[in-house]
């Protein structure tokens, strides 16, 4: 009972706070108003990132490219494409070791799967990053998965605030990637030595990351991990998928310049790679500045082999992030 007040309970006491309370409490509050005036970037520096995989790979090889990202304000989104990554199906001569004989001849069960089912995907995901917050993304395709981000971007470019080409397929108006695979300026490129099937027999683009046979890992670390470490190496081949689908290589992409060509573009060129030869890169930037000169590519460099993501990922991020936070100077009509 308090003292003066008849049949009044005395108020519940508030329990004993420990003596750091009060420097704990003091921080937080310090931390919520002048945490964001010194580390948060502005808006337009936060733009998500949107990360396609290429053949073979999935969501996993952006592991560390995500978190470099991350540590510089950039949210990032990876999902994997139809047919790669948690969706890959391997045939059955697949394992280890597998049947080499059989996997020459075994049908794949990804055969089926399209360029619009790639598209579709990646469209998901772009609305999944925009759900942080933000109309448009920052959209990344590295390799195959150029064209992927090519048909987004043509059928939602109000979606994109910028495209980035990581070494990747960025084909002409109604061009698919397979007119590119065997052009002159990609004479000698690495990757056709690694398939071990037919891919008219079996209904893929198929390769062993599974093989024991030294010699084939020693060409397919040549091919796509030249400059990675060998125990990123040695990870990256046991969550590769074997059977690539044929379809979305063989598939003509038609885009407009009121459309693909309204995005700001960006290549980001390796200098070392042995699956799109610099040649072929080169041609790549050409022909997109003739189909829309208005809007002329910008390109930035790596001395790296086709895997940035894996071997450089810091300096990766850097660039992208310039790329990002980059105030894009406004194409002329192109109406």
């Amino acid at each position: 009972m308090r003292s003066g007040t008849i049949g009044a309970p005395d108020p519940p006491r508030a329990a004993a706070r420990p003596a750091h309370y009060s420097i704990w409490r003091d921080t937080v509050a310090r931390s919520e108003t002048e945490a964001p005036a010194r580390h948060a970037p502005a808006p337009s520096a936060r733009l998500p990132f949107v990360l396609v995989h290429g053949a073979w790979h999935g969501a996993w090889a952006y592991q560390r490219l995500g978190a470099a990202l991350a540590t510089r304000g950039h949210p990032s989104l990876a999902r994997d494409l139809p047919a790669h990554g948690l969706d890959a199906r391997y045939p059955a001569a697949f394992g280890d070791p597998a049947d080499a004989a059989a996997l020459a001849h075994e049908p794949s069960p990804v055969s089926a799967t399209t360029l619009d089912d790639y598209t579709d995907s990646v469209l998901r995901t772009i609305d999944e990053a925009r759900a942080l917050g933000h109309e448009r993304v920052v959209l990344v395709g590295h390799s195959m998965g150029g064209l992927a981000i090519t048909a987004a971007a043509e059928r939602a470019p109000e979606r994109i605030a910028k495209l980035v080409y990581l070494a990747a397929f960025m084909p002409a108006s109604g061009a698919a990637g397979l007119d590119y695979v065997r052009a002159p300026e990609n004479q000698g490129e690495a990757l056709a030595a690694l398939m071990c099937a037919s891919p008219r027999a079996v209904g893929a683009l198929r390769i062993n990351p599974a093989s024991r046979d030294a010699g084939y890992l020693a060409m397919l670390r040549q091919a796509l991990f030249e400059d990675v470490d060998d125990a990123t190496f040695r990870a990256a081949i046991r969550l590769m998928s074997s059977d690539l689908p044929p379809a979305p290589f063989a598939a003509p992409i038609a885009t407009t310049p009121q459309r693909w060509g309204s995005i700001e573009r960006h290549y980001v060129a390796c200098a070392n790679d042995r699956v799109l030869l610099p040649a072929l890169q080169q041609r790549f930037i050409a022909e997109a500045d003739a189909f829309v000169p208005q809007r002329p590519t910008r390109v930035h460099r790596l001395a790296s082999s086709h895997s940035p993501y894996l071997s450089q990922p810091e300096a990766l991020a850097e660039q992208l992030v310039a790329i990002a936070r980059a105030s894009g100077e406004p194409a002329a009509s192109l109406e």
